[in-house]
């Protein structure tokens, strides 16, 4: 039976952090998965809607503790090193994910990916093409690890509402301060690459800001779509 919680994987990254802050000061009750919590800072530790379960992604006994607790996942799991890099390490994780999700009744799941993931609905962009064949050249297994990521979403979480969102670059550091001011910082493009409004960043303060409103919203129209998301191009500094 699922819980009331957000669980969040990969929390412990300036773009996770960032969204703790978020939903913490949002008022959510939160689990972060994390294989090593000390990352995250103690101020957040503190808090009392937020709970740690400690565990790597092989680890099947401490997932479901957390999925036991929970509503709906967060995931800004991707590699932070290319070094060893194997991108069924993140492919793996995810189909073990969609049998538990399954048997705990946690259907909604958003999940990052970046624009290597191209969509049928998706117009042609120069700088997107650019940046694409830079990350394939330059760091081909994040560009495989990005690539089968939207496609393990689309084949194998049948029955489950994801969306999957796609990011280019998100600027931006993770302390209290930073984000504060990065979450205010223009209005959230959503959509898909190449339309009017796409850009090719996003701080990520504010994208957390997205995030958490997409958490609240349920964002229905992107339940099994893949839809990008940036700062909207030209949009004035958001206030709360």
């Amino acid at each position: 039976m699922a819980g009331s919680k957000v669980l969040v994987l990969g929390g412990t990254g300036p773009a996770g952090i960032c969204l703790l802050r978020e939903l913490l000061f949002r008022q959510h009750s939160t689990i972060v998965f994390a294989r090593n919590p000390s990352k995250i800072p103690q101020k957040l530790l503190s808090n009392p809607l937020l709970e740690v379960v400690k565990g790597k992604l092989t680890d099947t006994e401490a997932i479901s503790t957390a999925l036991s607790q929970t509503s709906m996942i967060v995931s800004l799991l991707g590699p932070n090193s290319i070094r060893g890099l194997n991108p069924a390490t993140y492919t793996d994780f995810y189909v073990s994910l969609f049998e538990l999700m399954r048997r705990y009744n946690v259907r909604r799941i958003f999940a990052m990916s970046t624009l290597s993931v191209f969509q049928p609905e998706d117009r042609f962009s120069l700088a997107r093409l650019l940046i694409v064949l830079l990350v394939f050249v330059v760091v081909n297994k994040g560009y495989q690890t990005a690539r089968r990521i939207g496609q393990v979403f689309g084949e194998e979480a049948e029955g489950l509402d994801w969306t999957v969102f796609r990011i280019a670059g998100i600027p931006g550091r993770c302390d209290e301060e930073s984000w504060r001011k990065d979450r205010e910082d223009g209005e959230a493009f959503e959509g898909w690459i190449g339309e009017k409004g796409w850009c090719g960043s996003q701080k990520r303060g504010a994208l957390a800001r997205w995030l958490v409103d997409s958490v609240e919203d349920g964002k229905v129209k992107w339940i099994g779509k893949m839809p990008a998301v940036s700062r909207l191009a030209g949009s004035k500094r958001k206030t709360s």
